[in-house]
């Protein structure tokens, strides 16, 4: 259910499973992990096809797990996000459509979420008795804040794009999410990995100061000839 495309900057993941409106077996996870942990671009794109970006954990496989098997899903979810987190390339989230549970909670642990102004956004577990445990009461509060994560968690009220952009659920709307992730690959592949890892230092204050110091010191030193011919 994973398709990866590679052009010089940009690997596109497409989760392209859209009978099911790209939900996610176990072993779609594993695929998607796979995918991410081998990009060698500076940039992924991860986007679904058809009308959705994911519809989260595929409810088939959920109806089958018993309270073992089912804490063992949430832990392989868990991981997968991680991957997509912590990957040195710059993860962009294009979603178009039905974004639901745990394909919000993928988009979550992209470096940047990117909307078209169809898109969708919910958290519906609660309505069947469940909720997305693939870090989404971890990262959600963080980035919309506890008052909007608590409101989208326990309503499973449905978000627009525009909605999403005003909690800071994505940062853009646009028709065209790609663009956004061919505007960031034209920058200096060291720089934005460099960028994402001091964003992402999740160290004390100083210690995060100290780091990203030394890594403006490599950079100037490595685009040195750059830096003097933009001056020019």
């Amino acid at each position: 259910m994973i398709r990866v495309t590679d052009a010089p900057e940009i690997r596109t993941i497409t989760i392209d499973r859209p009978e099911s409106r790209n939900a996610f077996t176990p072993e779609g996870l594993s695929n998607l992990a796979d995918a991410v942990e081998t990009a060698t671009r500076p940039v992924v794109y991860l986007h679904g096809a058809g009308t959705a970006f994911c519809a989260g954990a595929d409810l088939d496989v959920v109806a089958g797990l018993n309270r073992e098997s089912a804490e063992g899903f949430a832990e392989h979810g868990q991981r997968v996000a991680n991957v997509i987190e912590r990957t040195e390339s710059v993860v962009v989230a294009g979603i178009d459509g039905f974004a639901r549970g745990g394909g919000v909670e993928l988009a979550l642990a992209c470096d940047i979420r990117v909307a078209t102004p169809d898109a969708t956004f919910a958290e519906p577990g609660v309505q069947l008795g469940i909720f997305g445990a693939w870090g989404g009461t971890v990262r959600l509060p963080e980035i919309v804040g506890l008052g909007d994560a608590l409101d989208l968690a326990l309503s499973g009220r449905v978000v627009g794009a525009e909605g999403a952009r005003r909690m800071g659920l994505v940062s853009r709307i646009t028709d065209d999410p790609r663009g956004v992730a061919e505007e960031i690959a034209d920058n200096a592949p060291d720089a934005l990995a460099v960028v994402k890892a001091r964003v992402r230092d999740s160290a004390s204050s100083g210690v995060q100061a100290a780091r990203e110091a030394e890594a403006f010191g490599e950079l100037v030193a490595e685009h040195a000839e750059d830096i003097a011919a933009r001056r020019e």
